[in-house]
């Protein structure tokens, strides 16, 4: 054990570790996001294989395994896209047209494969010819090419997902939105780390010892992706999906329909108070009026101005100034007031109060 060994010793087997966790939580859950997280750690865990064997004086990888292609790279940038895919859409599953995302990797894959399993002389003879130089140097343009691609795809979705979900949910609490925008800059702070000392190793031409700093901020993200992924919140019920259904558009309400629709919400909300569940979700309020998701999402972005999650918001928070207002003895503390006005959480609450009212409750009470 050493200052070299030890960190990457453990970041390695607590990849694999993580891999197996996601597997049986996966399988166990039938939740595809966790399946492929699981693989995403155990490509980390191959990323850091070499420099863990290498540093350990393990020299199979180099000795009998010369040759074989190890490099999962190129399995990474679609691994983490369908990963965000997944996670945002339960009902998400592979189709025969996404496996195109992985022709690179099983290219490169069989192209090494070949040579291997001809032997060590023609493994020696591939590794020794020019268009093998030629091919590398292609393979990370087209492995930089990947991340860059795959990476930009997943903050797209991570920004329409947010904008959706706004949309769709009255409690926002169950999505995890840190958890997505960390994921994607933890990978990106690796990827370009990597890339950089990868330059500086081809311009100083490096000892091992000296360009291993890029395996150490890889066990940092792999400890964080592993606990934070684990623990995250995951919703039962999630259904997002990048482009919308055919035919969807068609159903958006016109303008005499729209006021009709908002006519019925607001006394819907007067009565009823529906907006003292807290889960309450656009799909629930739309089957209460016997419309579609869209044609509510519309109504009310256009009639009131604002998101679900917002126009819900509004009611709650009138309702607390209400109860709150009629507690003259002051018998309930104002979180117990804003729990049974629907919030399900004091940073909730407080969030949605600042928002809509331009100040803090206690500021606002005053």
């Amino acid at each position: 054990m050493s200052l070299y060994t030890t960190p990457l010793q453990l970041g390695y087997f607590f990849s694999l570790l993580m891999w197996i966790l996601f597997l049986i939580r996966g399988y166990k859950e039938q939740r595809l996001s966790d399946k492929l997280l699981g693989w995403i750690m155990f490509i980390l865990a191959m990323e850091l294989q070499d420099y863990t064997f290498g540093f350990a004086g393990i020299n199979v990888l180099w000795n009998e395994l010369n040759g074989f292609p190890r490099g999962v790279s190129l399995l990474f940038g679609p691994v983490v896209y369908f990963y965000f895919r997944s996670q945002v859409n339960r009902e998400f599953s592979f189709k025969r047209k996404d496996l195109w995302h992985f022709a690179p990797y099983a290219f490169a894959f069989l192209y090494e494969f070949i040579f291997f399993i001809q032997g060590p002389e023609a493994v020696e003879y591939l590794q020794n010819s020019t268009h093998f130089m030629v091919l590398g140097y292609i393979n990370r343009v087209v492995r930089i090419a990947s991340f860059v691609y795959y990476l930009s795809m997943c903050i797209i979705i991570y920004k329409k997902y947010r904008s959706w979900s706004l949309n769709q949910f009255s409690n926002i609490e169950l999505i995890n939105f840190n958890w997505f925008r960390n994921f994607i800059y933890a990978m990106i702070f690796w990827l370009i780390f990597r890339e950089v000392m990868n330059v500086i190793d081809a311009m100083m031409d490096l000892e091992f010892y000296q360009d291993w700093w890029w395996n150490l901020a890889l066990v940092a993200v792999a400890y964080y992706i592993g606990l934070a992924g684990y623990s995250q919140n995951q919703p039962a019920k999630i259904f997002f999906q990048l482009s919308p259904k055919e035919g969807v558009k068609e159903s958006v309400a016109a303008d005499d329909e729209a006021k009709g629709i908002a006519s019925k919400l607001k006394s819907l909300m007067e009565e009823d108070r529906l907006y003292i569940q807290p889960d309450l979700n656009l799909q629930e309020l739309a089957q209460h009026l016997k419309i579609n998701t869209v044609q509510l999402s519309n109504t009310i972005n256009q009639a009131f101005g604002k998101n679900f999650n917002e126009y819900i918001n509004t009611y709650r928070i009138e309702e607390f100034i209400r109860l709150y207002t009629e507690d003259i003895d002051r018998r309930y503390t104002m979180l117990s007031i804003a729990l049974d006005s629907g919030f399900n959480s004091k940073a909730t609450f407080n969030r949605a109060f600042k928002k809509i009212k331009g100040a803090s409750p206690k500021d606002f009470l005053k």
